[in-house]
C-alpha cells in the first residue's frame, strides 16, 4: 500500500509539473507568436536604416531609436559591468560574513526594486540638475544591471576550486594576485552570463528611460541630449491614433523581442561551453 501510494503521488505530481511547464511554455510562444505575427509584416531594411516619416504619413524607420537603443546600453555596461565584477570579487574574495549578508541583502532588494523607481531616483539625481540626456538613460540602466552582474559574478567566483586558491597561496603568492591570476580567470563564461542576463534586461526597460533619456524624434548620438530607445518608441507609438505608427510599434516590439531571444540563446551556449570546460 504504501508503494501503491508513492506511485501514485509520483504520478500525480509528474503530471502537475507537466502541466505548469506546458502552460509556460505554450504563453511564451503565444505571446512571441502574436508579436511575430502582428510585426513582421512590417519589417523591411528600409525601416531598420531610414529616420522616422513626418507625422501622419506612411514610411519612416527606427533607425534612430536602435542607435539610441546601443548607446543607452553601452553607457549602463560602461557603468555597470566593471563596478559589478569588482563588487563580486569583494563579496567572495574579501569581505567578512556579516559584511556578505548585508551586501547581499542590499544586492538582492536592488534587483527587485521597480524600475520606475530607479528612473524617478536618477530624475532626482541628475535629471533636475543636468536635463534630459542619453547619459542619465544609462546611469539609470547601470543601477538596474550592477546588482545582477554583482551577484551573478560573485557565485561564478565560488564555483573556482578552493584547491586552485590554496595551491597559490602555499607558493607564498599574494592574495591578490591570486584572485586576479586564477580566480577571475577561471569564471568568465559564467561572469559573461551574468552580463548577457543583465544587458537582455536593460535593453527592455520603458520607465526609467521615460524619466532619464526622455526620446528624441530625431536622429542623435549626443549622450548630453535626449536620445531615442525601442522601448521608448514602443511606448508611444502604442499611444497615437495612426495605424502606420501601431505598426511600426509591432514591428520595433518584435525586433526587440528577437535581440532577447539572441541574448538568451548566447547565455545558453555561454553556460553549456562553461560548464564543459569546468568538467
Amino acid at each position: 500500500m504504501r508503494q501503491r501510494r508513492r506511485r501514485i503521488t509520483n504520478t500525480v505530481m509528474m503530471m502537475a509539473v507537466t502541466a505548469c511547464a506546458a502552460v509556460a511554455i505554450g504563453l511564451m510562444f503565444l505571446i512571441v507568436g502574436y508579436i511575430a505575427v502582428k510585426g513582421i509584416s512590417y519589417l523591411n531594411p528600409t525601416f531598420v536604416t531610414s529616420t522616422p516619416a513626418p507625422l501622419g504619413e506612411t514610411g519612416g524607420g527606427i533607425k534612430h531609436a536602435i542607435v539610441g537603443t546601443v548607446i543607452l546600453v553601452g553607457i549602463a555596461m560602461a557603468l555597470a559591468v566593471p563596478a559589478g565584477i569588482a563588487a563580486g570579487v569583494f563579496l567572495s574574495e574579501y569581505a567578512g560574513p556579516r559584511v556578505r549578508l548585508v551586501l547581499r541583502f542590499l544586492a538582492d532588494t536592488l534587483t527587485g526594486v521597480p524600475s520606475i523607481v530607479v528612473g524617478v531616483f536618477i530624475y532626482a539625481l541628475i535629471v533636475i540638475h543636468t536635463g534630459f540626456s542619453a547619459l542619465s538613460g544609462g546611469v539609470a540602466l547601470a543601477v538596474i544591471m550592477l546588482p545582477i552582474v554583482a551577484r551573478t559574478a560573485e557565485e561564478a567566483l565560488y564555483l573556482v576550486p578552493r584547491d586552485q586558491r590554496e595551491a597559490a597561496l602555499a607558493l607564498g603568492t599574494p592574495k591578490w594576485r591570486v584572485v586576479s591570476s586564477i580566480a577571475v580567470p577561471s569564471a568568465p563564461p559564467a561572469i559573461t552570463t551574468g552580463c548577457l542576463l543583465a544587458i537582455a534586461r536593460a535593453a527592455g526597460e520603458t520607465a526609467p528611460l521615460l524619466f532619464t533619456a526622455l526620446g528624441n524624434n530625431f536622429y542623435s548620438t549626443s549622450i548630453n541630449d535626449p536620445i531615442a530607445a525601442m522601448p521608448i518608441i514602443i511606448f508611444r507609438y502604442a499611444l497615437t491614433p495612426y495605424a502606420v505608427l501601431h505598426d511600426q510599434a509591432w514591428a520595433t516590439a518584435f525586433i526587440l523581442v528577437a535581440l532577447m531571444l539572441v541574448l538568451s540563446a548566447v547565455t545558453r551556449w555561454v553556460v553549456s561551453r562553461g560548464a564543459g570546460q569546468l568538467q
